[in-house]
């Protein structure tokens, strides 16, 4: 599921760039790595546990932004008669990372990456997330390696899953993807990602899903500041997510048929989320009719349409009661479905990025074999949970502080600027505090009335007092 993901073109100025760092070490996040696990990382690079099977034959070819060098998934699609095989490998850190040594506590206490405009503070050592256990092209790399047959109509036939060494053959990027496939150029393995996509999508409008086409956004310098835009996502992205979304689901499947596991879960947003996003859209002139389904309204909009992205990010909102799930021994728990897949659902794709992913993959091994999850797998369960929670919490705390931040940066030296904006929520103990959505730029802050209540979902003329990168606020005003 998205996070709203935030890119600074450019080397940062110095105040957004000091904001940044003073933002890291307020929230204490270590940029280094201990030299103990620095050590074993290098160990563990020199020397992983390889898999006995070979599937180096299968051409694999990643996807990814054209800077990224921690590659987690590789994939190869073909046809099998009227139907399709997904050969999808992720990478296998599982084969680098010791059980109880020091490289396996630090990944417990970082939990995941976290990303920043200006850097990211990644869960794993360079020398295994950007080198040895990255699928990188040309590379020959331990890998859990999924084969899912599907039908003619995107649904799964059979699933298989097991430890393979595999070798990509090409780091491919989206744009250079959707140019290939737009043009009637691209490979049938690379042409099938649109074909094989567009079903699983349709499948997904079926039985209820939502993908959320979030756009990135982007500060530009220009004029000696910043200038808040956003970079739709390319249909490409939507159909390699849907690849991933399927590995997922079919994980999930697995491990609940096996009784054991570890979901991603995530029950429906309560009414009052929904109503706040309603009083977002009319913020936002976008129409929302109340016959008209949360899920319908999203696949109308076009990310590339800058109100409409600015909603999409907002929307975002919905997911924040999302959590991880463990059971065992055959106890299913009350929830196994995470809404907006409208289905049961497992990470397990991105493992150099995210903790729990390691141990869905073992435990995906271990039921595709018919034997009991590994004794570490089991140990652990029972926290893993927790420290999920606590790990998206402060992913969570970084990504709205590095919008606060970065909305003061593009706000600042316009103190005292009148903006058309809209009432978007109310505190229901201080009516006269509340947050409001500017129409320009797409910009979400604080808005404190001295003159009672603030007219919740009208439109509102606000005066900006406050706009400062360092202390991360955007303050207004009724004007």
């Amino acid at each position: 599921m998205p996070r709203r993901h935030i890119r600074v073109t450019g080397a940062p100025e110095a105040p957004l760039r000091a904001a940044l760092t003073a933002l890291r070490t307020e929230l204490d996040i270590d940029e280094t790595f201990p030299p103990e696990v620095l050590a074993e990382a290098e160990r563990a690079a020199r020397d992983p546990v390889l898999p006995v099977e070979d599937a180096t034959d299968v051409p694999l070819f990643t996807i990814d932004p054209p800077t990224s060098t921690d590659l987690d998934q590789a994939m190869h699609l073909s046809r099998t008669g009227t139907g399709y095989r997904v050969r999808y490998a992720i990478a296998d850190v599982a084969a680098f990372v010791e059980p109880g040594t020091a490289l396996d506590a630090e990944t417990h206490r970082r939990v995941m990456t976290l990303y920043f405009p200006d850097t990211r503070i990644p869960l794993h050592p360079a020398v295994l997330s950007e080198g040895a256990a990255s699928l990188l092209p040309g590379q020959t790399r331990p890998a859990v390696l999924w084969t899912i047959d599907l039908d003619a109509e995107g649904r799964p036939l059979a699933v298989d899953v097991r430890r393979s060494l595999v070798r990509s053959r090409a780091k491919l990027d989206y744009a250079a993807v959707q140019k290939e496939i737009e043009e009637g150029t691209a490979e049938e393995p690379l042409a099938l990602l649109a074909e094989i996509g567009r079903l699983r999508e349709a499948l997904e409008v079926d039985r209820g899903g939502i993908s959320l086409n979030v756009p990135e956004q982007e500060i530009v310098q220009r004029n000696g500041g910043y200038e808040l835009s956003f970079r739709a996502p390319l249909p490409a992205e939507g159909w390699n997510a849907q690849i991933s979304l399927l590995t997922g689901m079919a994980a999930a499947d697995l491990m609940l048929s096996s009784g054991t596991g570890v979901l991603r879960t995530l029950p429906a947003a309560p009414d009052g989320a929904v109503g706040r996003l309603r009083r977002t859209a009319h913020a936002l002139h976008i129409d929302w009719p109340h016959h008209v389904s949360y899920a319908q309204l999203v696949r109308s909009l076009d990310p590339s349409v800058p109100h409409h992205a600015a909603f999409l990010q907002e929307c975002t909102t919905l997911l924040r009661g999302a959590g991880y799930t463990v059971f065992r021994d055959g106890d299913l728990p009350d929830i196994v479905t995470h809404s907006a897949v409208a289905a049961p659902y497992a990470h397990c794709t991105a493992p150099l990025r995210r903790l729990a992913d390691r141990f869905a993959s073992s435990l995906c091994l271990a039921a595709a074999a018919g034997g009991p999850p590994p004794e570490w797998v089991l140990s652990a369960m029972d926290a893993l949970p927790k420290e999920m929670a606590d790990g998206s919490r402060r992913a969570g705390t970084v990504e709205r502080s590095c919008v606060d931040i970065v909305e003061a940066a593009v706000l600042e030296g316009r103190v005292g600027e009148v903006f058309d904006a809209y009432v978007v929520d109310v505190d229901e103990r201080k009516p006269g505090v509340g947050t409001v959505q500017l129409e320009s730029p797409a910009v979400i802050g604080r808005v404190e009335s001295e003159n009672g209540a603030l007219p919740l979902g009208e439109r509102l003329r606000v005066r900006l007092t406050q706009a400062d990168p360092v202390a991360a606020k955007v303050r207004f005003a009724p004007a």
